[in-house]
């Protein structure tokens, strides 16, 4: 099986000025993806998927293939990130290289480790459907209220009359990690909705979006 690792990493991010590139723990943000990526030993191909020369020379330096950039179109505020997936997947097969399974690795995810991407790996080989990873919530959903005409109103149909203690854990998406087969792609694919789990600790799931998550942890070391 030939694997492609896509790292998206377009140069337009409004919150945070070039935060790709952005310096985290001694390196550009998305050459901590890139190294994890090398380092899992199952990706055929790492791709830096970029609409930005400047980030192209930057991913190539960390050890990452940029054959060809992002399109306008793909690279839009508004683009999901299977509009960019489908373009790769195709101008690779234009250049000859084709590819049986995607590993998405979002590049603010900086401390998802190479031990992470080879076991989500061998738990999508071994049970055969899409992955993405995720954490345990701080929340439970059962707490949680909607606000309708002032009104507070149950998020789920349950009854919240339930010690804390007693709740089955819960989970949310980090971002880290997606894993699928090529052959099921599609425009109406959503890698949030992907049904087989990879769990990560709160720490290990990170998620650059801000300023300050730069400036809490630029001085730690690795």
């Amino acid at each position: 099986m030939r694997v492609l690792a896509l790292i998206p990493a377009r140069s337009g991010s409004k919150g945070v000025k070039d935060k790709n590139i952005r310096n985290f723990r001694g390196l550009p943000l998305m050459a901590h993806s890139i190294q994890s990526a090398l380092e899992s030993g199952v990706c055929d191909e790492i791709f830096v998927c970029t609409d930005s020369e400047k980030y192209a020379c930057i991913a190539r330096e960390y050890g990452a293939s940029v054959p060809f950039l992002r399109s306008e179109r793909s690279a839009r505020d508004e683009s999901k990130s299977i509009e960019c997936v489908i373009e790769a997947v195709n101008r690779y097969k234009e250049i000859g290289k084709e590819f049986d399974a995607l590993i998405l690795l979002q590049p603010t995810s900086p401390l998802r480790s190479a031990k992470h991407i080879k076991e989500a790996y061998e738990k999508f080989l071994k049970y055969g459907e899409d992955l993405a990873s995720v954490c345990e919530s701080l929340e439970n959903p059962l707490f949680m209220r909607r606000i309708e005409n002032e009104r507070l109103c149950n998020l789920l149909p349950l009854s919240s009359s339930v010690r804390r203690q007693d709740l089955q854990k819960c989970y949310v998406l980090n971002g880290a990690i997606y894993i699928n087969a090529i052959s099921r792609l599609s425009e109406n694919t959503s890698f949030n909705d992907n049904p087989l789990s990879y769990v990560m600790s709160r720490e290990e799931s990170l998620d650059i979006d801000e300023e300050g998550d730069f400036e809490c942890n630029i001085s730690e070391s690795i």
